[in-house]
């Protein structure tokens, strides 16, 4: 089994805000991240593809083919976008970085045709990332 591992970057910006919270405590949690404008990150998007190189080509999977799959599914879904606002992935889900993970995970889950996602990692800053195998996750 080899691990092919793939990055992507794209710009948004997005609130971190809990409605179920009270004003006093989605600041205690998320700090200034919660005001009302948001902000922004260059978020970076480590896509890893599993499985045994075709005998042929020595290839996991056809990059191509996914650098295609994760620029129509995720870059021109997200990049310069407020998340809250402009992506109804968001609508009723706080835009954390671990909840992009599962999100963008949807998104590619099932849609390769070589090889087996095994994880998508989500860089916010450069000392904070999630990432996600799908292991609980549907699809």
């Amino acid at each position: 089994m080899v691990a092919l591992i793939q990055s992507f970057e794209f710009s948004a910006s997005h609130r971190l805000y809990s409605g179920s919270l009270s004003e006093a405590e989605n600041f205690a949690l998320f700090g200034k991240c919660a005001h009302a404008n948001g902000h922004g990150h260059n978020y970076v998007v480590e896509v890893t593809v599993s499985g045994v190189p075709d005998p042929r080509t020595g290839s996991v999977t056809d990059l191509p083919r996914l650098n295609e799959l994760v620029r129509r599914q995720v870059i021109e879904q997200f990049d310069h976008k407020h998340l809250n606002v402009d992506c109804e992935e968001f609508a009723d889900l706080n835009p954390t970085v671990e909840n992009l993970a599962r999100v963008i995970w949807g998104k590619l889950a099932g849609a390769l045709k070589q090889g087996r996602l095994s994880r998508v990692r989500v860089w916010e800053t450069p000392k904070t990332w999630a990432e996600c195998d799908g292991a609980d996750e549907p699809g």
